[in-house]
């Protein structure tokens, strides 16, 4: 299998995204990986110790963070994210990753990469911590702020099947997300959806309320992505504002500074469930062809994660699965 990553996207790219690279390289052998950009600033980063099976592609245009996607993507042809793209689209690369602009990675993916036939939207699909290290597959998160009901029916068979091919989960179940768990409330969207989603071939749950979600009340949440991305900054903020408020209370005096060192361990653990890293990348589901996007923060072992998903989800035939159900065959 060939993995195409955009070596020049990122907060820490293109140092962090090349280490990552090799690292994986390093550790899956049998997987091709290639590094897309400016290869003038990629060789000297290798230092010399390129493995085998790591190849570069030179081009060097680059989509920078603040860049209008669509008008980026249309005038960059040559830009590392759109170049990745194209590799995937014809059949040169079976993935691509990026931790570049949000945005105009999901316009390569509407644009260069090219939808499924059957679905409307693709959706981004991140994983959301819970306390059982298992998470949930939250979608949609911000690939379209508005939806209709047949999108998040849509956006729950991609959720399930992924779940399901990646994750091995034989019946995953699917949420929606809603302010109460009745099955009359929310708006006019959720309500319609709930009906959709009753009669899908999936094992839909019911509705359910983000408060839970940490304890992993769904193994699939579906909702539009205004809603949903709304709720994962709201999250983020929260654990970001807890870690470092309990940093600032074990340091105030000696007595809490022994506390901590014997919460260290329980700390540790903890800033390792709400870490990004660890779950590497979410895809954009919907799509010709597999699309991952990671954390503009991304470092090494956070590309190193999404190699893995990525690698996963190849050998599950995620895409196929995916055209198959939508088209009924």
């Amino acid at each position: 299998m060939r993995i195409a990553i955009d070596a020049m996207g990122g907060d820490h790219a293109p140092g962090l995204i090349v280490q990552g690279a090799v690292e994986a390289a390093r550790e899956w052998p049998d997987t091709e990986l290639l590094l897309v950009g400016d290869t003038a600033v990629i060789e000297p980063l290798l230092q010399g110790q390129k493995p085998a099976n790591l190849q570069l592609h030179h081009t060097d245009e680059v989509i920078g963070a603040d860049e209008e996607p669509v008008k980026a993507v249309r005038r960059k042809k040559g830009a590392s994210m759109v170049v990745a793209g194209q590799l995937v689209r014809e059949k040169q690369a079976d993935a691509m990753l990026s931790a570049g602009n949000t945005g105009a990675l999901m316009t390569t993916g509407l644009l260069v990469v090219g939808r499924l036939d059957g679905i409307e939207r693709p959706a981004l699909a991140p994983m959301l911590p819970t306390m059982d290290d298992i998470g949930v597959l939250a979608l949609d998160l911000g690939a379209n702020m508005d939806a209709k009901p047949e999108h998040l029916l849509q956006y729950a068979i991609m959720g399930s099947i992924y779940r399901s091919k990646v994750h091995g989960m034989e019946k995953p179940r699917v949420g929606l997300l809603n302010v109460g768990t009745e099955e009359k409330k929310g708006n006019e969207l959720t309500k319609a959806a709930y009906d959709l989603l009753t009669d899908a071939p999936i094992n839909f749950i019911g509705n359910v309320e983000s408060r839970d979600i940490l304890q992993r009340s769904c193994d699939v949440l579906i909702c539009d992505g205004f809603a949903g991305n709304i709720m994962l900054k709201s999250m983020e903020g929260t654990a970001g504002s807890l870690l470092n408020y309990l940093k600032d209370a074990f340091g105030e005096s000696m007595m809490t500074k022994l506390a901590a060192a014997i919460m260290l361990p329980r700390l540790r653990k903890l800033k390792k469930k709400m870490d990004y890293k660890e779950h590497g990348s979410a895809p954009l589901l919907g799509l010709n062809g597999l699309v991952m996007k990671c954390h503009g923060s991304s470092d090494a072992l956070a590309v190193r994660s999404a190699v893995r998903q990525a690698r996963t989800a190849i050998q599950g035939q995620l895409t196929e699965s995916i055209a198959a159900e939508i088209s009924g065959k």
